[in-house]
C-alpha cells in the first residue's frame, strides 16, 4: 500500500525577474515500509520534493497524498497537523535546544501534542532507550558527541509514533563510522516496519536504502533498486540516461513531526 502518492507534481518560484522551475511533473509512490534513499546536485530539485513530502511547502501544481490524505490544498494549521501526526523529521545539524537535556529534547513534539508531562517523560525516556541513549538522558547536546546527538534527534522524530521518518542529510555532520552506526540504526528501525525517506549526496550512503531515486533538472532521472535489492528481488532497474530528455519514471517499486522543525532546505 502506497503511503506517499504523488502525481505530476510542479513547483515554481518567482525572483525577481526570474522563474525557477524546481519541479517538473514528479510523479512517484512509496510504500508503506519503504527505505528510500534521494540524491541528486544541488538545485536538481530533490529537497523541494522532500519538503513537499514533508507537508513544508505546498506544490504549485499536481496531486499529493499521505497515508490517503490530500495535502495539496491545506492550509497552515492542517498541515502542523499532519506533519505532528505522521511525519518525523532528522536533519543534518541535529536542531536541538543547547540548553535542554536530550530528555527534553525528545519530549517538545508531544508538548505541540497538548500529552500531559508525565506521559511525557515516559515516551520520551522510552524513545531514548530504543536509540541507545538510556543512560544519557540528562545530558546536555553540548555533552553528547555528533552520533549521539543525531540519535536524540531520531529518537524525538519517532516519539510521536509517525508513519514516516524524513531524514535531509542525516550523516553530513559526522565521520564515516558515526554515519555507518546512524544508517543501522535507521536500518533496523525500517526493518521494525518504519518508512524511511532520505536525502543524500552520498552514493555509501543511498546504498542502505531499498531504492535509490535521483532527480536532475526537475525531473527524476533514475528510479531503481538498489543492488542487494534487485538481486532479492529480481528487479530491472528503470533509468533514463538521455539526460537531455529526462522523463519521470512513475513506479512502485518493492512487494516516528515537530511543527517547529519547519526550517528551509534549500534544492
Amino acid at each position: 500500500m502506497a503511503l506517499i502518492e504523488a502525481r505530476a507534481l510542479t513547483k515554481v518560484y518567482t525572483m525577481g525577474d526570474q522563474t525557477v522551475h524546481a519541479l517538473r511533473g514528479v510523479s512517484l509512490d512509496i510504500d508503506e515500509g519503504d527505505f528510500v534513499a534521494i540524491m541528486g546536485a544541488s538545485g536538481s530539485g530533490k529537497s523541494t520534493l522532500m519538503n513537499i513530502i514533508g507537508c513544508l511547502d505546498l506544490p504549485t501544481q499536481g496531486e499529493y497524498r499521505l497515508a490517503g490524505e490530500a495535502v495539496q490544498g491545506m492550509h497552515s494549521d492542517q498541515l502542523a497537523s499532519i506533519r505532528n501526526r505522521r511525519i518525523g523529521f532528522v536533519f543534518q545539524q541535529f536542531n536541538l535546544l543547547p540548553r535542554t537535556s536530550a530528555l527534553e529534547n525528545v519530549e517538545l513534539p508531544m508538548v505541540y501534542s497538548g500529552i500531559k508531562s508525565a506521559e511525557r517523560r515516559d515516551k520520551a525516556a522510552a524513545a531514548l532507550t530504543k536509540v541507545g541513549l538510556g543512560q544519557r538522558m540528562d545530558h546536555t547536546p553540548a555533552e553528547l558527541s555528533g552520533g549521539q546527538q543525531q540519535r536524540v534527534a531520531i529518537a524525538r522524530a519517532l516519539v510521536n509514533s509517525p508513519q514516516l521518518i524524513l531524514a535531509d542529510e542525516p550523516t553530513g555532520a559526522l565521520d564515516s563510522q558515526t554515519s555507518e552506526d546512524i544508517m543501522r540504526l535507521l536500518t533496523d528501525l525500517n526493518q521494525q516496519g518504519m518508512t524511511v525517506v532520505l536525502v543524500t549526496h552520498e552514493a555509501d550512503i543511498a546504498a542502505w536504502a531499498r531504492r535509490k531515486i535521483v532527480f536532475k533538472d526537475g525531473h527524476i532521472i533514475e528510479d531503481t533498486l538498489n543492488a542487494h535489492e534487485q538481486k532479492k528481488w529480481g528487479q530491472i532497474p528503470i533509468q533514463d540516461d538521455n539526460l537531455s530528455e529526462a522523463r519521470n519514471a512513475n513506479t512502485t517499486l518493492g512487494s516516528d513531526p515537530i511543527s517547529f522543525a519547519a526550517v528551509e532546505v534549500n534544492t
